[in-house]
């Protein structure tokens, strides 16, 4: 971790900025992954404050649908539907992806937040190990999906959820799913590590289509992100970790700032592959950097999907 990302994860942790734009987003279509709790229904409840029609995409609709709820009852004017995505299966994202190409002429922000953290070894329903699958190959897939419309959409943004955890990250190509070693703690930097390369991979992909990305750390968050630490670590372990949260975490309010900065401010409109933490910029370690290993993960990337479509 560089010495100036170290400096701006306390002062975020100890300030806990806000997006202060007033940015308003009318006629303006967003979709988010994961909205139906923690800082995507944080999120969405903004954006939707906003005036933004705001499609929450989740795997477990009756939650959703209490969450957009809950946000109609904060913001009756509010435009939020729910739709089915279980980003654990390729099949799942191509029919969300198809349902949202069918109903939505323009899409002007997509919010790459659903996540999964440190789970016990799993894989994917296309056998990908369940971080890297969901984290990063799920997303990764689902914004190729939708890109074409999203150009359609210009100016557009793409807003990846990271996580500073990505510093411990260490990718192997050869052992994608981790089968010489499983660490939960160590998948999940990887997937985070993923979601970085991605960002600024697609930067440069995009360059001069007026769709821009960016990827943050929204801060150690009282969420149900950690719901697996008891059970990947142990009982006392996952006591500890729920006091801490309980203690010193962010709000998910507080933790969605970073997010809907990225998604709004007018000031970083022309900004694209950035990595940011509690509202600015700030650049990551160099293997973070590594703009030709970005652009052979998007390729490997490509193929691990396309291995999937081709043996189905």
């Amino acid at each position: 971790m560089t010495v100036a990302e170290l400096f701006v994860l306390i002062w975020d942790f100890v300030f806990r900025p806000k997006c202060t734009s007033e940015a308003k987003l009318h006629n303006k279509t967003v979709i988010i992954t994961g909205g139906n709790g923690g800082i995507g229904k944080e999120t969405a409840l903004d954006l939707a404050a906003r005036g933004a029609k705001v499609i929450i995409g989740c795997r477990d609709t009756e939650k959703g649908k209490k969450a957009v709820e809950d946000i109609r009852r904060q913001v009756p004017s509010s435009k939020v539907i729910v739709k089915r995505l279980d980003l654990a299966s390729f099949s799942s994202i191509r029919q969300f992806a198809a349902e949202i190409l069918k109903s939505e002429p323009r899409i002007h922000i997509l919010i790459n937040n659903a996540g999964i953290m440190a789970c016990p070894e799993s894989k994917t329903v296309d056998g990908f190990e369940m971080q890297m699958g969901v984290n990063h190959l799920g997303h990764f897939l689902l914004t190729n999906l939708l890109l074409d419309r999203i150009k359609e959409s210009a100016p557009a943004r793409v807003v990846n959820v990271s996580s500073a955890a990505y510093f411990a990250g260490n990718i192997s190509i050869s052992d994608i799913n981790m089968e010489r070693g499983y660490s939960p703690s160590g998948a999940y930097s990887n997937s985070k590590l993923a979601n970085i390369l991605f960002t600024r991979e697609l930067a440069r992909r995009l360059k001069g289509t007026g769709v821009t990305t960016y990827c943050l750390h929204p801060g150690s968050i009282d969420t149900e992100l950690s719901k697996h630490i008891k059970d990947t670590f142990g009982r006392i372990a996952g006591f500890f970790y729920y006091l801490i949260s309980k203690l010193i975490f962010k709000s998910p309010k507080q933790g969605a700032q970073t997010t809907i900065y990225c998604a709004v401010d007018e000031k970083i409109a022309n900004e694209s592959g950035l990595y940011y933490i509690g509202c600015r910029s700030v650049e990551p370690v160099a293997k973070a950097r590594d703009d030709a290993f970005a652009k052979k993960f998007w390729e490997f990337s490509e193929y691990l999907i396309e291995s999937v479509l081709h043996s189905s």
